[in-house]
Formats: C-alpha cells, sequence, structure tokens
C-alpha cells in the first residue's frame, strides 16, 4: 500500500485511545456491529481503522449522542484472533499506516466507515545525541514492563532505539496523557520535534535524564 492510497468504506473502530504506527493493541469484542466487523476482516486478511473518540462513548449506550470521531486515525492489522465463548472475541493488533479520513457514515447497525487517504509514513530521522538518554530510558522501561513475558515483549532493536518516531510512539502510549494529547502527537508530521516534546514531557515528570549509553 503507497501512502498516497485511498481506501474506501474501511470500517472504524472507535476508541478512547490513540493508535500508534507499530504499536500493539489489545482488544476485547462483544457488539455485534464490531464482531462481524472483525470476523470479514480476519477473513479477507483486510485492516480495519482505529480513531479516538471526540465525544461518545466505545460502547453504545441507549440515549447517548452519537460519537464524534477525531480526522485522523491508523490502520490496525489483526495478528492473532481468540474466540473464549460465544459472542466473545479477543484479538491482537498492529497498527501500520496512518490516515486522514475524508468522509464517514453510519451503517445501519451503527458500525462507522471512512473513505480515508493514506498520509506519509514517518521518514526515518536518526535519534539525535541530546536525546539519546530518552530512549535508553525507554529500553529499560519496556525491560521493566515486558521483560519477563516474552510474548508481549515489545523489546526494541538497535535501528528502532536509533528512530525518532519509533522512540517517540512508544512513549506517547506509555505515558498518562490525555487523549487529545496522544492525537496531537500522533498527527504531528515530524519525528524529530514529536520527541523532542515527550522528551520534555519525561524531563517535567522526572523520568528522563539518565545518561545516554556510549556511542557504538
Amino acid at each position: 500500500m503507497t501512502d498516497t492510497q485511498s481506501l474506501h468504506s474501511l470500517p472504524l473502530f472507535p476508541l478512547n485511545t490513540v493508535l500508534f504506527p507499530e504499536g500493539l493493541l489489545s482488544l476485547q469484542v462483544f457488539e455485534v456491529r464490531y464482531l462481524d466487523m472483525v470476523r470479514k476482516c480476519q477473513h479477507a486478511g483486510a485492516p480495519f481503522g482505529v480513531v479516538a473518540l471526540q465525544l461518545g462513548h466505545e460502547v453504545r449506550k441507549a440515549g447517548s449522542k452519537v460519537e464524534q470521531l477525531h480526522a485522523e486515525g491508523v490502520l490496525a492489522h489483526i495478528t492473532q484472533l481468540d474466540s473464549p465463548q460465544s459472542g466473545l472475541l479477543h484479538l491482537q493488533c498492529k497498527g501500520t499506516q496512518r490516515f486522514h479520513i475524508q468522509r464517514c457514515w453510519q451503517l445501519p447497525h451503527g458500525l462507522w466507515v471512512a473513505d480515508v487517504n493514506m498520509l506519509p509514513a514517518d521518514p526515518k530521522v536518526a535519534v539525535p545525541p541530546h536525546l539519546r538518554s530518552t530512549a535508553y530510558a525507554l529500553a529499560q522501561a519496556l525491560l521493566n514492563l515486558h521483560g519477563h513475558d516474552p510474548d508481549h515483549a515489545q523489546l526494541p532493536t538497535p535501528e528502532q532505539m536509533h528512530d525518532c518516531a519509533w522512540v517517540a510512539n512508544r512513549w506517547a502510549e506509555m505515558l498518562p496523557l490525555p487523549v487529545r494529547i496522544k492525537q496531537q502527537l500522533m498527527t504531528l508530521d515530524a519525528p524529530l520535534l514529536r520527541l523532542e516534546l515527550i522528551a520534555d514531557m519525561l524531563e517535567q515528570s522526572g523520568i528522563a535524564g539518565m545518561p545516554s549509553a556510549p556511542d557504538s
């Protein structure tokens, strides 16, 4: 799929969270509108779109207002699907490309679909020396979280450790930031700026500041 490609009638999964490219997402699906969508995507090997909610709830409630969606989201590809019981699906997904919604609408059973344009992938920008401590702090945080759980690990490779976008995205997923801030970070087209903003947040929280590893 090219960066400039458009997709028509892409099924959407609105959530109170932001998916980032190369990010991992676990979902429990039980609403009829999403059970059917997930099965069709799995059968076709096709993605669905994850978009953050501006207004509304992930689960429809009687009398609740219609959901309002952010204009940008990320394609999610199903990597694992289990059905522990009838009417319930557990799935693991991985984020890939960002997209911009041109128009969206709801089908009669409540599923959102959209015509979207794919956004350019983040360029590869090397982590500069003054931000390397942010990258190594991330590696330590991921090791602490997943080091004893290899099935759910997302431990960085050396290439990822030197990629501004990858480091910034993983931090943005982990930090307890409001959805609107995560959305703004995800839509930024400049990976270095995204990482610099993350580094500022980490410094304010006292998380960053560890010395960088020596150059290899």
